[in-house]
Order: C-alpha cells, then structure tokens, then sequence
C-alpha cells in the first residue's frame, strides 16, 4: 500500500521567487541611494550587472528585476549594447525619510493601489450615498487642512481614501485597503513629508487632484473618477521620485 502524504505541497518555486524579489528591493534601494547621492549624475553609466553581481553577491535575475523597477520608475535608461544609465536623479530627501531598503516597497505599494483605487473610484461614483459623499467630503477638508498648515497627516490622507473605497459598496476594496494599511502609510508619510518641504504650489495641486476625484464621483462620472484617481496615483509616484 503506499503511504498517503498530507503533507501541503510547496510552493511551486520553493519560495526562491520570494526571495529573489527581496534581493531585488535591497539592489534597487543601493542603485538608488547611489543616485541620490550623486555619486551617479544625470547621464551617468550605472555599474554592468556582472559588475553589481559581484559587488553584492547576487544573482543577474536578482540585478535584472532591479534594473527593470529603476526603468519602470523613469530612473534609469537602458541603451542597447552599451549599458543603463541614469535618466532622472530623485531627490536625496527620498532615502533620508524612507530609507534605501524602503523605497522599492513603497514603489510597489503604489503599484498595487494603481490596481485597486481606480476601480473603486469608478464603482463610487456610480453607488456613492449621500452619507457616503458627506464622509469623502469631511475626510478631504481634513487632510487639506493638515496640509494648508503644514503638518499633513498620514491618518487623514489614508481616511480619505477609504472613504472612497467605501462609497464603491463594495467592502472588499476596504479590507484590501485595510491590509495595506502599514506600507500605505509609510508611502503617504514618505510623500507628505516631500510635499511639506515643497512651496504651496504643490500643496495646491495635491489638494486639488483630490477634490478633482470627489467631483467627479458627486457628478457619478464612473470613467472620469477612475481616470482622475489613476492620474493622481501616478503624480503622487511621479512627485516622490522627482
């Protein structure tokens, strides 16, 4: 007879993709902590990934993953047949409040809410209740205060999007939300922290995409709240490495 195994199988790749994505994080926030340095300017030829595999005793998938975010970010350029180079440098302010090993989880705390918020603008629009734009609307005037006084709040910025995803009628894009609270609000203090040490023209505009959002949601414009919600999911990603 033979035995019976029920044992759970394991994970198709042994959780080698795991943590080959996790060395990927450590590659890109070295490559971009040298950037915002400036030990690598604007035009500048990044080490080759033989070279990096070397240096940090890693895979070239691990270094290519690394490569590909940095490209995917507007960071660096790939020119064929003779390297990557740096294209654009983001702000030293980025590592000091978020830390090199940080930066690549917040990046794909944007991706994932890229996914996720436009959808449930779109779906708010079209089910948003009274009580609900009532909320979205207090929840905005919050965080524009916070931030018109210079002391922007990570909470409020967070409510504000909840909010949102509660008037979708739709409590899964909340819990989704509410799982990615922790990284949610690094990635929000991280910004805010930005906007704060900006002029007030970039408060006006960040104020504004939002509001933008509520009036198409209160006008039940499903196509044009989930564009504005990806346009400024985008910006918000766009301002942090700029």
């Amino acid at each position: 007879m033979t035995a019976r195994n029920d044992a759970p199988a394991a994970a198709p790749d042994g959780g080698h993709g795991r943590q080959r994505r996790r060395l990927a994080d450590d590659i890109y926030g070295r490559i971009l902590e040298m950037i915002a340095s400036g030990r690598f300017v604007e035009g500048a030829r990044l080490p080759s990934e033989n070279e990096l595999c070397r240096t940090y005793a890693v895979s070239r998938p691990v270094v290519r993953e690394a490569f590909a975010r940095l490209r995917a970010d507007g960071i660096v350029v790939a020119r064929q047949g003779a390297g990557s180079f740096v294209r654009r440098r983001p702000p030293q302010a980025l590592i000091e409040h978020s830390g090199a090993g940080d930066v690549a989880a917040l990046m794909r705390c944007m991706e994932a809410r890229l996914a996720l918020e436009p959808a449930a603008a779109r779906h708010a629009a079209h089910r948003a209740t009274s009580a609900d734009l009532e909320l979205i609307t207090r929840k905005l005037a919050e965080m524009e205060a916070s931030m018109r006084a210079r002391e922007p709040s990570r909470q409020a910025d967070f409510d504000l999007h909840r909010a949102i995803a509660g008037a979708s009628g739709n409590d899964l894009f909340c819990d989704m939300l509410d799982v990615a609270r922790p990284v949610m609000l690094r990635a929000i203090g991280v910004a805010q922290s930005l906007t704060r040490m900006g002029d007030a023209l970039r408060v006006d505009t960040v104020v504004n995409e939002h509001r933008d959002i509520l009036e198409a949601i209160r006008n039940r414009d499903g196509e044009a709240a989930e564009l504005l919600m990806r346009y400024h999911l985008v910006q918000a990603r766009r301002r942090v490495t700029e």
